[in-house]
Order: C-alpha cells, then sequence, then structure tokens
C-alpha cells in the first residue's frame, strides 16, 4: 500500500482527499478512487503530479503514470482566458492609460 494525496482547488476553496491505494494504480485510476469525479462532475479533466501535467507528450499520459508513495494527483480546471489573449487584454488596457 502507498499513500497519495489528490487535490482538486475551486477559485475559493481547495479540496484534498488522502488515499491509500493498492500498487501499481495508475494517475486515472487514482482520480477515478478519489471519488471527485461524481462530487464536482468531472468527465476527463487534466491531470498532473507536482505540477508536471501528465499529457502523454513530455511526462505520460494519466492511465500510464504510475503513482508512488507520496505523490500529489493534482486535478486542473480548464483555462478561462487563453493566456494569449489575456496578455493581449492588459497590453491594450496599458496602452489606454498612457
Amino acid at each position: 500500500m502507498i499513500s497519495i494525496e489528490v487535490v482538486y482547488a475551486l477559485p475559493d476553496v481547495q479540496h484534498t482527499v488522502q488515499l491509500e491505494v493498492e500498487e501499481p494504480c495508475t494517475a486515472l485510476e487514482a482520480f477515478k478512487l478519489s471519488g471527485f469525479q461524481e462530487r464536482f462532475d468531472l468527465a476527463e479533466p487534466d491531470l498532473g503530479v507536482f505540477s508536471r501535467p501528465l499529457d502523454g507528450r513530455l511526462n505520460p499520459a494519466p492511465d500510464q503514470y504510475l503513482m508512488r508513495d507520496g505523490d500529489r494527483l493534482e486535478i486542473y480546471r480548464p483555462l478561462l482566458i487563453d493566456p494569449k489573449k489575456a496578455r493581449l487584454q492588459r497590453a491594450a488596457r496599458s496602452r489606454k492609460r498612457s
């Protein structure tokens, strides 16, 4: 058995659950065991471990990453605005003030 933490942060509150799971346990299995999928009606969110996205490119995909003792699995919310658009909007506001 290994001990892991699963975290889902909303704008105003962070939800955390500690789990004891049997090895091997993938990140996707840990997400499903956490209960957050049903509690917050999450289909297949983006996941990461210690701020490293499990994207299947640079890091393994959630169904391939094997959780280790002490890992912190993070459930990511979708972005509200594209970062490039946000930067352009800030630059436009800054030019307007000048």
